[in-house]
């Protein structure tokens, strides 16, 4: 009988353990909402006019929606502060190689007072000289600058 007893207790344990981590489990994070909804699609919007472009390799659009004083922060190519270096590298690197594509349902929008946004989600690319390589979604910042109704991308931050 001990014997017995000794080989169900870990299990026992086990169960308890598992049956009190659920139990009145409460989740970490909220299910996003947006606070201003009219602004999320907004700043939806011209990040859908921007990487279309971004993916048409349309630079002149993406020139448009740059900030002059852009800050773009790239976890692996470091700060970029020149508009048109970015533009440069974008053409010498992305085009015709490269695609975006946002991941449905992980954008989120919040609102800066006299200010624009911040827009978080994540996305994925998809190089088109490796076509079976796996993508892995990654992170993303924007702040967007509202200049008298005209959004522009002051900050950038990707993470991969």
């Amino acid at each position: 009988m001990k014997t017995t007893l000794y080989s169900i207790i870990p299990g026992v344990i086990l169960c308890i353990m598992l049956l009190s981590c659920n139990s009145g489990k409460e989740k970490l994070h909220e299910e996003y909402v947006p606070e201003d909804k009219e602004l999320y699609e907004a700043v939806v919007a011209i990040d859908k006019l921007f990487f279309d472009a971004y993916n048409r390799c349309d630079l002149d659009v993406q020139a448009g929606i740059y900030s002059d004083s852009i800050e773009f922060f790239h976890d692996q190519g470091g700060l970029s502060t020149s508009k048109q270096d970015i533009l440069d590298a974008t053409r010498k690197n992305i085009c015709g190689k490269v695609t975006r594509e946002l991941v449905p349902g992980s954008v989120e929008v919040y609102p800066i007072k006299n200010y624009g946004a911040v827009q978080t989600g994540l996305h994925k690319f998809y190089n088109k000289e490796e076509p079976d390589a796996e993508s892995k979604p990654s992170k993303f910042i924007v702040v967007w600058k509202n200049e008298g109704g005209t959004w522009k991308m002051a900050k950038v931050i990707s993470l991969h």
